[in-house]
């Protein structure tokens, strides 16, 4: 689903994961020395690397994703920083390396949450600050909602995003919970875009980006015009805002 170009996925889910990432950050960084190192896990092509980058310095920041292009677009743009490519559930790293490891966006995606989650606990200090963020998909406030909501009213049988892990409240606290973190809270994170004209918004859904991009790219020619017609009849020829809400759950190791 993210075997893409990082340039693909920036205009697909960049333009809300980019102003996200200060706000994660707010949650994910509270409490930590700004003299310490963190770890964005999940990193993509850097949208929260850069966040952290502008906080703690290049040289305080590790990040891991499992995506080629995306390692290699994030260690380019922040050559100070120690970017690798590695999965969640198996960081290289040592054992309390970190004083705050950082996943946004990626929890549903990873292929065991427990897993992934504990070893962003094991790499973290005592005292450090372990934390998630996922778009609401179960309650349908994420910023991909408006067109799943368009294709399961076009087909009863899609079902979109929110059967994923982290998708519903309560998720990411119980899973944070679970890894044995104190102090566990979670908040809701909503991010405001607006898009001049539908095409805008329209045609990064055609790049084959995630389970959505998947979805679109799947559709035969004459079912894709039927979703774009419909969903340009739900939001309008532009300007239009979409609105994201994400759970965002974070502890203490």
């Amino acid at each position: 689903m993210f075997e893409v170009a990082a340039d693909a996925y920036v205009r697909f889910m960049g333009t809300f994961s980019g102003p996200l990432a200060g706000l994660f950050a707010d949650v994910g960084l509270a409490g930590v020395d700004p003299s310490a190192a963190v770890l964005d896990v999940g990193c993509g092509p850097g949208m929260l690397t850069a966040e952290l980058v502008r906080r703690h310095g290049a040289d305080r920041v590790a990040a891991i994703d499992p995506v080629a292009s995306f390692v290699t677009a994030t260690a380019a743009a922040h050559p100070g920083a120690d970017v690798r490519a590695a999965s969640a559930e198996t960081l290289p790293f040592a054992d309390a390396a970190f004083g705050a490891a950082l996943a946004q966006l990626v929890v549903n995606f990873m292929a065991d949450p427990a897993a992934g989650v504990g070893e962003m606990v094991r790499v973290t200090r005592p005292g450090g600050r372990v934390s998630a963020c996922v778009w609401d998909h179960g309650g349908g406030r994420g910023p991909l909602s408006p067109l799943w909501h368009v294709a399961a009213a076009l087909d009863p049988s899609v079902g979109g995003e929110g059967a994923l892990p982290g998708s519903h409240g309560g998720d990411l606290a119980s899973l944070l919970d679970a890894a044995g973190l104190r102090e566990v809270d979670e908040v809701e994170l909503t991010v405001e875009v607006e898009f001049a004209r539908f095409a805008d918004w329209w045609e990064p859904y055609t790049f084959g980006v995630g389970p959505a991009g998947g979805y679109v790219a799947g559709l035969d020619p004459d079912a894709r015009e039927r979703l774009a017609a419909a969903l340009r009849a739900d939001l309008g020829d532009g300007p239009f805002t979409v609105t994201g809400v994400a759970w965002a759950a974070s502890g203490v190791v």
